[in-house]
């Protein structure tokens, strides 16, 4: 029975104490209304319902140029987010959404924004290739 009670405590003891470590960033506590940090992944018919009322930044960040979706706000490419930092939304906390050809691009796009501080990102899953397979235009595809 002793033997039962000491598992089941150290059971509590490590789900607590993942808890308290899973609700940590950065070293210190979430706010209560705070989430975390973390890039969010939406679909062409998302993003779609998204730019009915567009609040956020557009990113195509393909390359080469392979084309772009309606209301793009700019291009940069995903390897070179760093060198394009003057030209991002000043606040972290703004909304990006970031999309390339078929999503590889954007991963790594959306990671280096992460690592800027950025909070508020998304990352079209499938890029401009689920995008024109949902039925939506894509722009200017010249190679």
């Amino acid at each position: 029975m002793k033997t039962k009670k000491t598992l089941l405590f150290l059971l509590l003891a490590a789900i607590l104490t993942t808890a308290f470590f899973a609700c940590q960033k950065n070293g210190q506590s979430l706010e209560e209304n705070e989430t975390p940090v973390t890039v969010i992944q939406i679909s062409a018919q998302q993003l779609a319902e998204m730019m009915t009322n567009k609040d956020f930044t557009l990113i195509n960040v393909h390359i080469p140029y392979a084309g772009e979706l309606p209301n793009t706000d700019m291009f940069i490419p995903y390897n070179d987010i760093e060198a394009n930092a003057d030209k991002l939304p000043q606040s972290k906390n703004a909304k990006i959404v970031v999309y390339c050809r078929s999503g590889g691009m954007s991963a790594s796009a959306s990671k280096e924004l992460l690592d800027r501080g950025y909070i508020k990102i998304y990352d079209l899953t499938g890029g401009m290739n689920a995008w024109k397979n949902a039925g939506f235009e894509l722009l200017d595809q010249s190679p």
